[in-house]
């Protein structure tokens, strides 16, 4: 008798083949049988309370191994639900794959069960998205989402896997079995003559500047970055965040970019956090190089620069690096003194940090915090550091030091933090893992404590309460005047008591002097925990010459 598997099946073994065994998800009616199929596998499901949930975790374990995280949903309201959360993942360049189930294709049209364009909906938000269609060629198609996942420019992928290619059985002989190769993709190299080419324009440039993307953002990118900079002897920085030149990470990153005369985006698209390349943030006569995976995003640097776009070529940003390292040597390194320039501009920082303490009893200031909180990162090399948020997280990200962090980037979307540190916790399991986030961003995902809980995912988050949704609050300040803020205030909610009732630990700090012991019971917790700072309303760090 011939044996015969489902489409589920077919999916399943499919991720088995290509090592992919940590999904996260939610349950729904289309995706029944990729859970039956599941439990006989070798796969291990981290089941959450929100689609968006299943998205935020697969971008932290993507953007921390540098391999696809493996989201699956339901489909209809289910799919909804994680589309939006893809758009972070995209604007960080985190290799992912959502699937999500589908209304049966025989439904389609005819207004079947939660039926819903969804390839349609996640296109804008990812690589590629499109529907199987069918049940023999369904693991062909999942090998595919993971290869554009990975390639090039990394990104989320979205396949909708419809009940009725999941349910339906067919012949194994007749299966279409991915290989090895149809996982990935050959990366593509940048050539001799290519690398030469740019080091020579670096050559003759006084004040050149390279400028990183976000895919770099994480050890092994931050590790060649640093790699790239000490061959070449060209200051070296990450755009990874929506403020650009105003990147609290970066202190006064945008002094170095304007005096610059030749800019290398290493990967990094012209785009709004590079005020795309216009005065008077950048050098009218500044030149550029541009190396990037897609030839579209070399096409539009020509549009935005003309002439001073001085190179452009298509390579992949990790062996575009390792050329260009390889073929500097022997060469003459970039001017020492505009390199120093750049570090101590990219390391200034306002003096107050160091030493501002809050003025309003019961409450601590910004830095305050992130002064007691930055010891403890010390502690272990592995820790891993998620900063979600506006004006609080800024602090943190302008005071905190550490190779494994992830922000929510350049989407300027809030609110992943919290299942983001759970996806941290599916991939590191012993080191410390802090989530430093602001009250209103703690709302979106609260209840994936929960979820922590169950799952034994322990994670410290650090929640700056100020009552205020504080970067609208500051912008609208800024627009509009003092006595025209509207739609900013929260109340001063006890969220440590909220963690605390979803089974976590809770800590309520209104003084600096407790702040290090709820850190220390936090961590000796072992449960997913939340420290509930009360914080002045402050706005986030901004250098000044």
């Amino acid at each position: 008798m011939t044996k015969t598997l489902r489409g589920a099946d077919i999916v399943v073994r499919t991720l088995e083949l290509a090592g992919h065994t940590t999904i996260f998800t939610l349950s729904g009616n289309h995706i029944m049988s990729l859970f039956d199929a599941a439990i006989d596998s070798k796969l291990e499901l981290f089941h959450v309370r929100h689609e968006a949930a299943t998205v935020h975790m697969a971008d932290a374990f993507g953007r921390l191994t540098g391999k696809p995280g493996i989201a699956w949903v339901t489909g209809g309201p289910g799919h909804a639900n994680a589309v939006g959360a893809l758009f972070t993942a995209l604007g960080q360049e985190t290799p992912m794959v959502l699937l999500s189930g589908h209304t049966e294709t025989d439904q389609l049209g005819k207004g079947g069960f939660q039926e819903l364009k969804q390839a349609e909906m996640a296109a804008p938000v990812s690589k590629a998205s499109w529907m199987a269609t069918d049940t023999a060629t369904v693991g062909m198609d999942v090998a595919k989402a993971i290869r554009i996942a990975t390639s090039g420019r990394p990104g989320p992928v979205h396949l909708s896997l419809p009940s009725d290619v999941l349910d339906a059985v067919v012949p194994e002989d007749a299966i279409q079995w991915p290989t090895a190769s149809d996982f990935s993709a050959a990366p593509v190299g940048l050539s001799d003559a290519a690398a030469d080419a740019i080091l020579s324009l670096i050559a003759g440039a006084k004040r050149p500047l390279i400028i990183g993307a976000p895919v770099l953002a994480n050890r092994p990118g931050r590790a060649l970055i640093g790699r790239l900079e000490a061959a070449l002897g060209v200051p070296a920085c990450l755009s990874e965040g929506p403020r650009g030149f105003n990147d609290a990470t970066l202190g006064r990153y945008g002094d170095i970019a304007k005096q610059a005369d030749l800019i290398v985006l290493f990967g990094k698209a012209l785009d709004f956090t590079l005020k795309f390349g216009a005065e008077p943030f950048i050098d009218a006569a500044c030149r550029f190089v541009a190396i990037d995976p897609e030839g579209a995003l070399i096409e539009r640097a020509a549009q935005f620069k003309g002439p001073n776009l001085a190179f452009g070529c298509i390579a992949d940003t990790y062996p575009a690096g390792e050329a260009l390292i390889r073929r500097s040597a022997g060469r003459p390194k970039s001017d020492p003194a505009w390199l120093a320039e750049a570090h101590a501009a990219f390391a200034a920082r306002p003096d107050l940090m160091a030493t501002v303490v809050s003025q309003t009893p019961g409450k601590l200031h910004p830095a305050e915090v992130f002064r007691i909180l930055a010891p403890y990162l010390a502690r272990h090399a592995d820790t891993v550091l998620i900063c979600d948020g506006g004006e609080f997280a800024q602090w943190g990200q302008a005071m905190l030091t550490n190779d494994r962090r992830m922000i929510n980037g350049v989407a300027g979307s809030i609110g992943s933090s919290l299942p983001m540190a759970s996806g941290a916790r599916a991939v590191e399991k012993s080191a410390p893992i802090f989530a430093v986030l602001g009250d209103g961003t703690f709302g979106f995902h609260m209840s994936e404590i929960e979820t922590a809980v169950r799952l034994n995912l322990p994670y410290v988050a650090v929640v700056g309460t100020d009552a205020r949704w504080n970067a609208e609050y500051n912008l609208q300040v800024r627009d509009y005047g003092p006595n025209r803020t509207y739609g900013c205030e929260l109340n001063q909610t006890r969220y440590d008591l909220v963690a605390s009732a979803l089974g976590g630990h809770g800590e309520l700090v209104e003084n600096a002097k407790d702040l290090p012991g709820a850190i220390e019971r936090s961590l000796a917790s072992g449960k997913p925990a939340v420290i509930n700072v009360m914080i002045e309303s402050i706005p986030s760090p901004v250098v000044r010459r």
